[in-house]
């Protein structure tokens, strides 16, 4: 799926310069910035819902440390 992105003279000058340093093209480098950052959102899902489930779990004892 075709998809145009927009973005600010700084961040395509930024974008170009990294692109380069890592020796892709932006159209690379955007790509690969959009799949960190999917990773990294899924990451933070993922530990934010085991916390939860383990203070659940762990309720009673949670609570009694706490007095």
């Amino acid at each position: 799926m075709a998809m145009t992105l927009r973005l600010t003279d700084e961040e395509r000058h930024v974008l170009r310069e990294r692109a380069a340093l890592d020796g892709v093209s932006m159209q690379e480098a955007a790509r690969r910035a959009v799949r960190e950052f999917v990773a990294r959102r899924d990451h933070q899902d993922r530990v934010g819902a085991a916390a939860e489930r383990v203070i659940h779990h762990h309720a009673e004892a949670l609570r009694r440390l706490g007095e």
